[in-house]
């Protein structure tokens, strides 16, 4: 049995991985705030359990590797993928922003990958930190996500080359637009058509489209197999050319 805790599972890429993995046999751990979609994830798949919460303090992530090792008893998989982007450059980020982006997207995964190693050393395990393109070359009117992933990417590669001799393995995937209800909220901010602003973002990668969810949660599934114990440190994007 293999066991992968996911964060941010509710919807988008979160919720593809949660099930990509339980389709692949994997047990999951699928941990969101929103109760209702969770329970429609976990409808997928009977290998799929929810936990609803908040996380934001080093407790709050303490609370949910202790739920995941007493519903499954190990942890083989850390999927770090709950993530907030809030638009702003340097001028326009107020402090509380400039806080919440930083606790959701960097603070968090720390407080959960330092919970989870010890579960994680034993089993030779992985980590997955869902970062972005944008965490590795930057992006406009976006400073404190920019800098909470690039800090995310810098974060895995530091964790990789601590623990390598030990069997653990941490790779980052960073996306680039991705169809999800992130995207399109993000549209919403803007005050422009999303149909319009889902095209204009099509239309800005060399590939020709955006991503889907499912083909960030396959490259996830695949840095945690054992098709990829060879893999780590590596930051990889997925957004069709775009950061190349």
């Amino acid at each position: 049995m293999s066991v992968a805790l996911v964060t941010g599972a509710s919807s988008g890429i979160g919720a593809a991985i949660a099930i990509a993995f339980a389709e692949a046999g994997w047990d999951v751990m699928a941990a969101g705030r929103n109760e209702g979609r969770l329970e429609e994830v976990a409808d997928v798949s009977e290998r799929i359990v929810t936990w609803t919460g908040n996380l934001v303090e080093s407790e709050d992530c303490d609370e949910l590797l202790a739920d995941t090792i007493d519903e499954f008893g190990e942890l083989d998989c850390l999927v770090n993928n709950a993530g907030i982007y809030l638009r702003g450059s340097v001028a326009e980020t107020s402090d509380d922003d400039w806080r919440e982006t930083i606790a959701t997207n960097l603070n968090v995964p720390f407080y959960l990958s330092r919970a989870a190693l010890p579960h994680l050393l034993k089993a030779e395990g992985s980590i997955v930190n869902i970062a972005s393109d944008w965490g590795l070359g930057g992006g406009e009117r976006a400073a404190s996500y920019c800098a909470s992933k690039g800090g995310l990417v810098l974060l895995t590669k530091a964790m990789a080359k601590d623990h390598a001799r030990d069997g653990l393995r941490v790779n980052a995937v960073c996306p680039g637009d991705v169809d999800t209800p992130m995207l399109t909220a993000d549209a919403e901010a803007e005050g422009v058509d999303v149909d319009e602003y889902l095209e204009e973002c099509s239309e800005a990668v060399p590939s020709g489209r955006i991503a889907e969810p499912e083909e960030v949660a396959a490259l996830t599934l695949f840095l945690a197999s054992e098709a990829a114990t060879h893999i780590n440190g590596a930051a990889i994007p997925i957004d069709g050319g775009g950061s190349a």
